[in-house]
């Protein structure tokens, strides 16, 4: 089951958060602030966070991914500023929500983003025919299981969570690697070649170069039909 957790303070807007998520099967956690959430991560296997800025949503997106967490995230807010958009984003956050909330647009932005994840269950990510297993760091693949290395995992993962969104070396080194990491950023052109070579005979993942800016996933054709048909069935 999804399991989604709730960065929230005010009860009554986190009792309709979660009536509206549990409408849709999730299973919802709660949390007061950022310390709380994290030590709810610590113990549960969690596809998604709802948090509130004023909690410290923004300060426990940074702190996920400056440890490489890449659970989607979307912030809500009451502020509508220019500055508040730019920090919200800045920390690496996937969306965010005006308040008060349009319950039914949440649904549907937690829906789609979920989808685009490929988010199926806890440590499972789907992509075409193929399945990431975070546990044990494997692809399965129609033609067999691959084994990857850690930061292979996670490159892959990352681009496959965003298919068609082009990634900077600069942004997947410090996403990834972290921003005092010493590695060289060429790094990740590394990895980019040992994950094309692993993945040679796998039809539904392509890595491309964007030739003088860095990488992104490309999305076979049926799986954006299947998208479309998605977003329809959505917006229906």
């Amino acid at each position: 089951m999804i399991r989604v957790l709730i960065v929230e303070q005010n009860i009554e807007r986190f009792k309709r958060i979660a009536a509206a998520l549990r409408e849709m099967n999730y299973d919802v956690l709660h949390a007061d602030d950022e310390k709380d959430a994290l030590s709810l991560l610590d113990e549960n296997s969690i596809q998604l966070i709802v948090a509130n800025s004023d909690c410290g949503g923004v300060l426990l997106c940074q702190e996920l991914r400056d440890s490489e967490n890449v659970t989607p995230l979307v912030v809500i807010t009451e502020s509508s500023t220019g500055q508040e958009r730019r920090r919200i984003f800045r920390s690496g956050a996937d969306g965010y929500m005006i308040i008060p909330l349009d319950l039914e647009e949440l649904q549907m932005r937690i829906k789609n983003l979920l989808w685009r994840c490929q988010i199926v269950d806890d440590a499972t990510i789907r992509f075409g025919n193929c399945r990431l297993h975070a546990n044990s760091l494997t692809i399965e693949t129609p033609s067999g299981d691959v084994e990857l290395r850690r930061m292979e995992f996670l490159l892959l993962e990352k681009l496959l969570s965003y298919p068609g969104r082009i990634f900077t070396r600069a942004q997947l080194m410090d996403e990834l690697w972290g921003y005092d990491s010493q590695s060289d950023p060429r790094t990740v052109d590394t990895h980019i070649r040992r994950l094309r070579k692993k993945l040679r005979d796998v039809e539904d993942i392509r890595l491309l170069t964007v030739r003088g800016i860095g990488y992104r996933a490309a999305v076979p054709r049926r799986i954006r039909k299947a998208e479309r048909k998605e977003n329809k069935n959505t917006i229906e």
